[in-house]
């Protein structure tokens, strides 16, 4: 039972280390202070964005891609994934408390406004965006602005 308890520890040391380097690795291209705060307020936007055009599709399915994402963020970090946790909730519970009419039009028009605001972002940094590379970087944007509120909240992820 010890062996599987330090296998365990293990698994979550090094899975630690891989969030850690993905962390890394995107804030090579967000170091300049404007493109931090423009992917401050359009990472979130394209969050919700994306689970609105989903949404459009059937509430069903933007439940199972938000689940489907959360997987993805446990195996990371429990601590990143019960804050994804709970901005998903609160991202869904927005689409369910708009009127079905709007949902698919404001996504449409939010997700081109933040998605321009982010290639100016990147403009200033001088640098591509890190999914260019990466197609995983598309979920690890929100865990970008996700550790820079627990690091100043002192929460450990």
């Amino acid at each position: 039972m010890s062996k599987h308890i330090s296998n365990t520890s293990a698994e979550q040391q090094a899975s630690g280390r891989a969030v850690e380097q993905l962390l890394e690795k995107y804030a090579e291209s967000h170091r300049n202070p404007t493109n931090e705060y423009i992917h401050f307020v359009c990472v979130p936007a394209i969050m919700w964005t994306v689970l609105g055009l989903i949404w459009a599709i059937h509430p069903v399915v933007a439940v199972g891609a938000a689940l489907l994402a959360l997987i993805y963020y446990v195996s990371l970090s429990i601590p990143f994934a019960a804050g994804m946790s709970l901005m998903a909730a609160v991202m869904l519970g927005i689409l369910y408390a708009l009127p079905a009419s709007w949902v698919l039009p404001l996504s449409v028009g939010v997700f081109v406004v933040a998605w321009i605001f982010q290639f100016i972002g990147h403009k200033i940094e001088g640098k591509k965006p890190s999914f260019f590379d990466d197609l995983r970087f598309l979920l690890i944007g929100p865990l970008f602005v996700l550790g820079f509120l627990y690091r100043k909240l002192k929460i450990s992820y």
